[in-house]
This record gives C-alpha cells, sequence and structure tokens, in this order.
C-alpha cells in the first residue's frame, strides 16, 4: 500500500499516523503531506523519519489510498488530484459527507457502502460516528424513528488551539491573570459554551444538523428526525452525548443493553449505583464507545442513554484507517 496523509501535521493527521502504527496497517511507502507552515519540518514514523512535504497536485501520482486531515477547502482542491491519479481519498472534512456520489461510512455499521465509492469515501463528523455506534445496536432490532440528543464537546475537537486555550485559561485563572478567549467565543475554562458552529436559518447550528443529516445516510434511515444541542465543556479529550430515541417497535431496557453489549465497537457500562458509567476520562485515548445510564425515557416509552467516545480517535482518525482497512481486505 502507497498512502499519503494529507494535513499530516495536524492534530487528526498525527492521530492517524498513531493509530495505523498501532493496528500495523501495511504500509509500502508513505507520504506526509502538509500546508506550508510545516513544510519541511521532520517526524518519526515507525522509527523511520519523514520529511513534511507541501502538498500539491503531483503529490497524489502513485498513491493508492489518501487520508485526509485537512480542513474543506484543501479537501476540495485536492479531490480532482487525487481521484485522477487512481487513489482513493479517504476524506475526514464535511466537504463531501452529504454528496449523493461519496459512500459515509462507519464500518461497524455500515461497511458494505464503502466499495461504492467513486473515488471519495466520506469519514463522517465525531459526533456522528459516536452516536452512531452507540444506538447501532438498538437500530438493528428496530429502526429509529427519532432522537433528541445534547453533545458535550471537548475542546480537542476545535483542534491544538482548544486545547491550548483551555490549558492557558486554567493557569491564568491559578495567578488571578486576565483569561484570553481566541479559539473559542468566550471564556471556556469553569464555563459551557452552547454554541459550535455557524447557526443556520432554523436556528441550529451547522454542528447540531449534521447528527440528523449524516445519521440517515449511514444508518440508512431517510425518514430519522433528529433535534441535537451541542455545546462545548472544559474537558481536554472525549465527546460525551446524551441520546434519547424512539424506535418503530417498542424495545425495553433489557433488549437495548443486550444490543448494546453486543455491538462491536460498544462497551455498555452501566452500573449507577456502583458509579460505573462513561466518562470523557475513561474513554480518552483508545477506540470504543462507551454507553450507560440506559433506561426508558419517561416522555414516550423510547430509550434514554449516555455514551462517550474519543472524538479525535474513533470520531476521527480510527473510523478513516479501518475504512482504509475496508478497502485493503
Amino acid at each position: 500500500m502507497k498512502v499519503a496523509v494529507l494535513g499530516a501535521s495536524g492534530l487528526v493527521g498525527r492521530e492517524m499516523l498513531k493509530v495505523m502504527a498501532e493496528r500495523n496497517f501495511p504500509i509500502d511507502e508513505l507520504k506526509m503531506l502538509s500546508g506550508p507552515g510545516s513544510a519541511g519540518k521532520t517526524c518519526v514514523y515507525q522509527g523511520k523519519e519523514y520529511v513534511y512535504e507541501q502538498a500539491s497536485d503531483s503529490s497524489f501520482e502513485g498513491m493508492d489510498i489518501v487520508l485526509g486531515a485537512a480542513e474543506n477547502a484543501v479537501a476540495k482542491q485536492f479531490a480532482p488530484a487525487i481521484k485522477a491519479a487512481g487513489a482513493v481519498f479517504i476524506d475526514n472534512s464535511s466537504a463531501f459527507r452529504l454528496d449523493a456520489d461519496v459512500p459515509l461510512v462507519v464500518p461497524e455499521i455500515n461497511p458494505e457502502d464503502a466499495l461504492k465509492h467513486s473515488g471519495i469515501i466520506a469519514n463522517p463528523n465525531c459526533v456522528t460516528i459516536i452516536a452512531a455506534v452507540a444506538v447501532g445496536g438498538i437500530a438493528k432490532l428496530s429502526p429509529i424513528k427519532s432522537m433528541t440528543a445534547s453533545s458535550y464537546q471537548a475542546v480537542s475537537g476545535a483542534g491544538r488551539n482548544g486545547l491550548y486555550e483551555l490549558e492557558e485559561q486554567v493557569q491564568a485563572y491559578a495567578k488571578g491573570e486576565e483569561l484570553v478567549s481566541k479559539a473559542f467565543p468566550c471564556q471556556i475554562a469553569f464555563n459551557l459554551i452552547p454554541k459550535i458552529g455557524d447557526i443556520t436559518e432554523n436556528g441550529y447550528s451547522k454542528e447540531e444538523m449534521k447528527l440528523q443529516n449524516e445519521g440517515r445516510k449511514i444508518l440508512h434511515l431517510p425518514d430519522m428526525k433528529v433535534s441535537c444541542t451541542c455545546v462545548r465543556v472544559p474537558v481536554f479529550r472525549s465527546h460525551s452525548i446524551s441520546i434519547n430515541l424512539l424506535t418503530e417497535k417498542k424495545i425495553s431496557v433489557e433488549e437495548a443493553k443486550d444490543a448494546i453489549a453486543k455491538f462491536p465497537g460498544a462497551v455498555l457500562l452501566d452500573d449507577a449505583a456502583n458509579n460505573e458509567f462513561p466518562t470523557p476520562l475513561l474513554t480518552s485515548d483508545q477506540d470504543l464507545v462507551y454507553v450507560g445510564r440506559v433506561r426508558e425515557d419517561l416522555t414516550n416509552g423510547g430509550i434514554a442513554l449516555w455514551c462517550c467516545g474519543d472524538q479525535i480517535r474513533k470520531g476521527a482518525a480510527t473510523n478513516a484507517v479501518q475504512i482504509a482497512e475496508l478497502l485493503v481486505r
């Protein structure tokens, strides 16, 4: 396999490399592609030193797979060259997720869709991936009619600057210094920010609409309705989501728990009496989605649950590498 990582010097790009090394992904040739700011700098993968190359249209010639960890504009800029080179572009940006001819894949749920690509496969939004794995077992029992969700999203979801800002604000607070906000619209330390992404005409942010729009495509449920509120929280890593879902056929709590426990990629951790439930710290730096607090929704007889997953790994890097593994197999 000849693999290029587009955006290799960024937070998700570096995590993709880490995940590939852990999973022994077969690589015969590797290219580290970046923007001009990192070009010429070096990094180490599997004991070998690599130089970040500034991405250009010619960078993809001879490549089999390109893992995209760059922003929308960069993904759109280089997608034609990647396809022309005959490589498969597994893209983590939101640029192509809702395109009709681009599969949107969570390997535990719709692996068969990955093989229907025409040169591009999209990696879903991090919240969508985590939520989809959490409810995937239940969706097998009965189609989901609706979900109401609130996400509690770690600062690393905003990239390295988000991580730095929380750390700097906590340190400034301890010293009695002024807290400066640049990465976020207001102070994030010891605070919550109930807005992630631009607000659309219906009052929901673009981030909030992703769970419905992408979830429909992944689960093959075009009529599923989702109402979502996305909140930035002062946590370094791992997103948490509260989900209330209603299925076409009534599912008991026991059936839901059994389905979650058996679903690949999910872990049922649900013993609140003994304080055993998913938390961001517990689920950081690993690839499983932990699900707990499973109970009946008292408003409509559906299922309520709580889940946590590492949005940098399963919510981005690992899911992309898993898609690449589908292609290799």
